[in-house]
């Protein structure tokens, strides 16, 4: 059946019909299809339909049919490429080279620490953001928000103006107001001047800072981010006395335990522990065992879905679970947090086991939604455990400036009500819309008469103040930057700022008296006081050049654990709310971002919209299904949001995501899903007892993807249990009337290891970026309309709902030897290429669609519209100038970046002619991947990498009864349940 063939999507109504899975593994991908429902669905829209498909001649009638239909929708779809006017350059700058990018590393700043970069240029334009091999933090890798970021840069929602009072104002007309405001503040040292900043990991931008607190001794600076790691360092305040972060070596421990710490997907910060981990997840011959993951959560994460052993526990059962743990393993504490669950003490009593058995080689984590209690445990264990120094060590945080940021924002808050505070300065930040509601934040405000504001928007907060500066993107700013190893990087700009924007450093330049100051002169005059004089300029161009500047690393910190004292708990009785940052707007500041937008979900598939997530036992209990609106309500607060269903949620509570319901967001977030933000309370910032949740009558379509392009009723995803990788019953080769294609050179092939793919997503943005694919907006979602060229297909396992397994599947174009498109092409668009790529030729395509009908991995992907923007010049900017941008009416799929092959034949071919060698050619989705999951290479060359994998036992193609032999394969799942651990 083509897309075009599909009625909407509600959020009742699946689809496509889909039978339920006749295999002994029970897959599924919906609550609907677990139930039966998608079946009934079926019978009721299409009676005629399914009695006559059993039938062999009519089943052919029916898709001849269905055929003719598509092949009139084709034509009525095509139509010409706009054209498009060029001008060429008057005079080359000397490095442009034009068809040649450069390549400039840099990184991209976060809360938790920046992420180290690669750059990709053409003509001056950054179009394609890579890892840094050689930074800590990135390894070569990156994840969704850091690919999705190039975007933000071309955004034209952007703000492109300084502005006073809501008009346009200039640099020189701020720095004269400014000068009289901190005149005013002169006599009384700063005492009514506050500063206030996400967290700072800018060593420059924190000694800029350090002056105006020296030069205005009473003023204060205030960091505060809305996902932020107050309780882990309340934790460690409790347990050792000082601040400081813990650094767990995922690599080298073979079992691990995460206690609401989601390390896998929390931000860059899980790039570098994505590859750790998943280097021990890795099965093969050679080594065929793998380390052991169990997880306790909430709301499951990407790390809850990767864990061999998962239970979910009420946020307010969480600290019980640690301490039945902690005692189990011979940690010592106070206290007694209460009684556990059955089901929470069997997971307990087999998490303690294994860590026992594994004394010295284990870890125990936390993430930031764990009180401080479990944090404080979490090191305990770890000490008594025997695991630091050899799988954690500790070092000083990654902020230069350690602070309760929930506290010092409160106390901001009140200073302001109280009419203490003359003047505010906010750097990059947007309280009005994220601080905890109880602080009243914006009506604070008003009691402030003189507010400045720098941001890449006109924000919520910007909305609110006297000044708002247009701030620059980190690509067009200088500056500096720790990642999360602490490791630092300068923060080099790849092109000027698009609209004479300004960085939080040349504000507070500003702020000292010296406006006039540039980015680019404070960085250098800041590192000139750390390298030495005599060897600066060189230092200075290693550290633009490698992108990271050696030995900043903080050194490994010896920590005395101290006695600790937990407060008593109850287990709570109520419903529970648990708050969490989005899988794509984060925490808000992605919200506009159109890539991350339509991005499924990981575990929902949602798009555009976030959703109150349950379980299935309470929403049955409460009466309601995926869609049916609900209201949520903490004491006087209530919040509507629409209900939906997914595994992993602990019962009698609800989940939702943060960063929506922006209404200054720009044009793409403004209105999109519910802002979950007002039931948040600095008491209670990432879970709440005391919700009641009403059921409205109301319904809300919800589009998900996670039924799109099915291939259910196969053998899709195999899985293997540690130790135990050999094959299931002999390899077959089945006969084949199609001729065989001799491929004398090179012959292309991909394996994806579905044991170490976490469904982090990366690889679905990083091809949207190479590849010029645009976005199709919410309602041709709903339409199965979405075009992007490689999606992770989610599983759930089990006969259970509410504790099913999860299970990811990357699916880009298969490339088969065999292709079922190639034949029934009528106008030979899709061809086979001499290297066995699987090519589409734009200029033939007349949209007849057969390709896609006959596709049984449901890969291609036919522009319906005109979804390409061709007016916004902005956007025109970010697009890669080797891929064609297509427009309507031709059908899209991976081409295995054939751009990059191409380019690397060029160059082997100016380096004297050498052949191709294994590693000349990454794919997109394979440099992004942090847990180096895909492998692209010559499966001709014996010695390639990938040719090595498909010798692998656990090696396997799906479809293979088809006969399409597919290029791309995949190794089966391996998990560490263990036989001990059964039941």
């Amino acid at each position: 059946m083509s897309s075009s063939d599909v009625s909407p999507m509600s959020t009742t109504s699946p689809t496509a019909p889909v039978t339920q899975i006749p295999s002994a593994r029970a897959l599924w991908k919906s609550q609907d299809q677990h139930s039966g429902a998608l079946q009934d669905w079926a019978e009721r829209q299409h009676p005629s339909l399914l009695a006559p498909l059993s039938d062999e001649v009519a089943r052919r009638d029916l898709f001849r049919l269905l055929g003719a239909s598509v092949a009139l929708a084709g034509f009525s779809a095509c139509t010409r490429q706009p054209d498009e006017k060029i001008l060429p350059y008057a005079k080359n700058p000397e490095t442009l080279v034009p068809g040649n990018p450069l390549y400039y590393a840099t990184a991209m700043p976060w809360a938790t620490g920046a992420i180290g970069l690669l750059v990709e240029s053409h003509m001056g334009r950054p179009t394609k953001i890579e890892g840094n091999a050689q930074h800590p933090s990135s390894l070569g890798s990156t994840d969704c928000f850091a690919q999705a970021s190039v975007l933000g840069l071309y955004d034209p929602d952007r703000s492109t103006t300084l502005t006073r009072a809501g008009r346009i104002s200039t640099w020189n007309d701020f720095l004269t107001d400014l000068t009289a405001q901190l005149s005013s503040q002169t006599g009384k040292q700063g005492a009514g001047l506050r500063i206030l900043t996400g967290t700072v990991v800018s060593p420059t931008l924190a000694a800029r800072l350090r002056a105006v607190l020296a030069a205005y001794p009473s003023a204060k600076w205030i960091q505060y981010e809305p996902i932020h790691r107050d309780q882990a360092r309340a934790g460690a305040l409790a347990a050792f006395g000082e601040d400081v972060l813990a650094r767990p070596d995922f690599a080298a421990a073979k079992i691990v335990v995460a206690l609401e710490g989601d390390f896998l997907g929390n931000g860059p910060a899980s790039v570098a522990a994505t590859r750790a981990f998943s280097k021990a997840r890795r099965a093969r011959k050679a080594k065929s065992t793998i380390n052991r993951l169990h997880a306790a959560e909430s709301s499951m994460s990407l790390t809850g879905a990767m864990a061999d052993h998962f239970v979910a526990v009420r946020p307010s059962e969480l600290t019980a679970l640690a301490a039945a743990l902690a005692k189990a393993v011979g940690a010592t504490f106070e206290g007694d947090a209460g009684a556990l669950s059955a089901k929470a003490q069997a997971w307990a009593i087999a998490a303690a086991a294994d860590l026992v058995a594994h004394k010295g080689e284990c870890v125990v984590v936390a993430g930031d939604a764990a009180n401080s209690d479990v944090h404080a445990l979490v090191h305990a264990m770890n000490a008594a455990l025997g695991n630091v120094g050899k799988t954690v060590t500790y070092t000083e945080p990654v902020a230069p400036v350690s602070i309760d940021q929930t506290a010092a924002l409160g106390e901001l808050a009140g200073d302001m009500a109280r009419g203490t505070i003359d003047a505010l300065v906010m750097l990059g930040v947007n309280p009005v819309y994220d601080a905890p509601a109880d602080l009243a934040f914006k009506t604070a405000l008003t009691k402030v008469s003189w507010l400045a504001h720098l941001g890449l928007y006109q924000d919520e907060t910007a909305e609110q103040c006297l000044w708002h500066i247009n701030e620059a993107h980190y690509l067009e700013a200088w500056g500096d930057a720790r990642g999360s190893d602490g490791s630092v990087a300068l923060v080099q700009p790849l092109i000027a700022p698009l609209y004479s924007g300004k960085s939080a450093i040349e504000v507070v330049n500003a702020l000292l008296g010296k406006g006039g100051v540039v980015g680019y002169e404070s960085v250098r005059e800041h590192w000139q006081t750390v390298f030495a004089a005599a060897t600066f300029e060189h230092q200075w161009r290693s550290a633009l050049h490698d992108g990271v500047v050696p030995g900043t690393a903080p050194e490994t910190k010896s920590v005395s654990p101290r006695s600790i004292t937990i407060a008593s708990a109850k287990r709570e009785e109520g419903m529970e709310l648990v708050l969490r940052a989005d899988d794509s707007a984060f925490d808000g500041r992605f919200a506009n971002n159109s890539w991350l937008q339509e991005l499924p979900r990981t575990l929902t598939r949602l798009v555009w919209d976030n959703a109150a997530l349950m379980s299935l036992a309470t929403a049955t209990r409460l009466g309601v299904k995926n869609g049916d609106v609900v209201e949520l309500a903490l004491g006087k607060v209530t919040v509507r949001a629409p209900v939906w269903l997914v595994p992993g949620q602990a019962d009698e509570c609800v989940a939702v995501q943060l960063g929506y319901g922006r209404t200054r967001a720009g044009s793409v977030g403004n209105g999109v899903g519910f802002d979950a933000y007002p039931l948040r309370s600095s008491g209670g910032q990432w879970s709440a007892t005391g919700l009641r949740t009403t059921k409205t009558g109301d319904t809300y379509q919800l589009v998900t993807a996670q039924m799109h392009h099915s291939m259910e009723g196969r053998d899709l995803i195999r899985v293997r249990e540690s130790g135990h990788i050999e094959r299931e019953g002999p390899e077959e080769k089945i006969p084949t009337v199609w001729k065989e294609y001799e491929y004398n050179g090179n012959a292309w092939a991909m394996v994806i290891d579905l044991g170490s793919c976490t469904g982090c997503n990366a690889c679905t943005i990083a091809c949207q970026a190479e590849n010029n694919i645009p976005v199709v907006g919410k309602a041709q979602v709903a339409n199965t309309r979405e075009m992007h060229w490689i999606r992770i297909d989610r599983y759930f396992e089990g006969e259970d709902f509410d504790a099913a397994r999860v299970r990811f599947q990357p699916v880009p174009c298969m490339h088969c030897e065999n292709a079922p498109c190639e034949v029934v092409c009528p106008v030979g668009a899709t061809t086979h290429g001499p290297e066995g790529l699987n090519e589409m030729v734009y200029n033939r395509c007349v949209g007849t669609r057969y390709c896609l009908n006959n596709c049984p991995y449901k890969v291609r992907r036919f522009n319906f519209l005109l979804y390409q923007d061709f007016v916004t010049e902005s956007v025109k900017l970010q697009r890669n100038p080797d891929v064609s941008v297509r427009s309507r009416g031709v059908m899209e799929k991976c081409t295995y970046c054939i751009q990059r092959i191409s380019q690397a034949r060029i160059q082997a071919i100016r380096e004297g002619g050498r052949p191709l060698v294994d590693g000349d050619i990454v794919t997109a989705c394979q440099s992004v991947c942090p847990a180096e999951a895909i492998t692209f290479g010559d499966k001709n060359d014996p010695k390639s990498a990938v040719a090595k994998l498909r010798e692998e036992p656990h090696h396997y193609g799906i479809l293979e009864d088809v006969n399409t032999r597919p290029r791309t394969t995949y190794l089966a799942k391996v998990e560490n349940r263990g036989t001990e651990h059964e039941g």
